[in-house]
C-alpha cells in the first residue's frame, strides 16, 4: 500500500496516536518523574515528587499536570496537598493496544516470502 492509500484508511491505530500522550512522554523530567512515582507503587504529593529531580517545586508541578491531562496519572487532593498515582491497569492497556495496533499494520508475509528468509 502506498502512503496516500494508508493516510485514507482508518485502523485503531489511527485513534491510539494521541500527540499529548507522546508529547506528554517526550520531556526526560517528566519521563523521570513518571519512572519514579510509577517504582514508588502509591500516590505521592509534588514535594515528595521533586525529590526525585533536580528541579524546582514549581516546575515540577506542571510537568505532573501535563502527564495528568495526557493520562499517564491520576490526581486526588487530600486538605490542602495533591497526590498523584499512575493508573497502572490503564497504561498497561494503553501500551498493549499500541503494541496489538502497531502489529496488526505490519505487512502479512506470504508462504514464498518465508520460503526466501529460511
Amino acid at each position: 500500500m502506498k502512503p496516500k492509500e494508508a493516510a485514507k484508511c482508518c485502523r485503531p491505530i489511527d485513534d491510539l496516536f494521541d500527540s499529548k500522550f507522546f508529547k506528554a512522554m517526550g520531556e526526560p523530567s517528566r519521563l523521570k518523574l513518571l519512572s519514579c512515582l510509577a517504582k514508588c507503587g502509591r500516590p505521592c504529593s509534588v514535594t515528595e515528587l521533586a525529590e526525585c529531580c533536580a528541579v524546582d517545586i514549581s516546575v515540577v508541578s506542571r510537568h505532573l499536570a501535563v502527564l495528568e491531562q495526557a493520562g499517564l496519572l491520576t490526581v486526588s487532593k487530600r486538605g490542602r496537598t495533591v497526590f498523584y498515582a499512575v493508573p497502572y491497569k490503564h497504561l498497561s492497556n494503553t501500551f498493549r493496544a499500541f503494541a496489538k495496533a502497531i502489529e496488526d499494520c505490519r505487512p502479512k508475509r506470504s508462504v514464498s516470502q518465508k520460503e526466501s528468509v529460511v
